[in-house]
């Protein structure tokens, strides 16, 4: 009985909160006007690219950059910020209780107690500027001089 105890202990200590209650990543919804752009998701272990609107699972502690781009359209780049949230911050707070600093320093290392911004991204892309028409050159004869 006495090892079980000593587990139950080493368990709450050795993990944060947040890490436990809400995990150490998040999903984020992308959407753009019009949809079918091609999001590309960098900040993730490998990239990932897909078409709006969609969702991505990605670490509460990375830094995420959202770039979308669709023919005809001007390219928006929207870098992501990481903030605690309310429910985070709950977690990151119950260490006090449960986890001790050694939970605080899981939930610091994991961004369990972060949420990326904005959440969803929704994008209203502007199309692009029309290319100017072709300059046509007209090639002449050379003036003969008449004397």
């Amino acid at each position: 009985m006495r090892s079980w105890g000593g587990a139950v202990l080493a368990a709450l200590l050795l993990s944060g909160c947040a890490s436990v209650t809400r995990g150490t990543t998040e999903n984020i919804s992308i959407a753009s006007t019009p949809s079918g752009a091609k999001a590309d998701v960098s900040g993730t272990e490998a990239p990932f690219s897909c078409v709006t609107p969609c969702a991505v699972e990605v670490n509460r502690n990375a830094d995420i950059t959202v770039s979308l781009s669709k023919e005809g359209f001007e390219p928006q780049i929207i870098p992501l910020t990481r903030e605690v949230s309310g429910s985070g911050g709950a977690g990151f707070a119950g260490n006090l209780l449960l986890g001790g600093v050694v939970g605080m320093g899981v939930d610091a290392a994991t961004g369990a107690a972060m949420d990326h911004k904005p959440n969803p991204v929704v994008v209203t892309l502007q199309p692009a500027a029309p290319l100017p028409p072709p300059v046509v050159r007209h090639h002449r004869k050379p003036r003969v001089p008449v004397s």
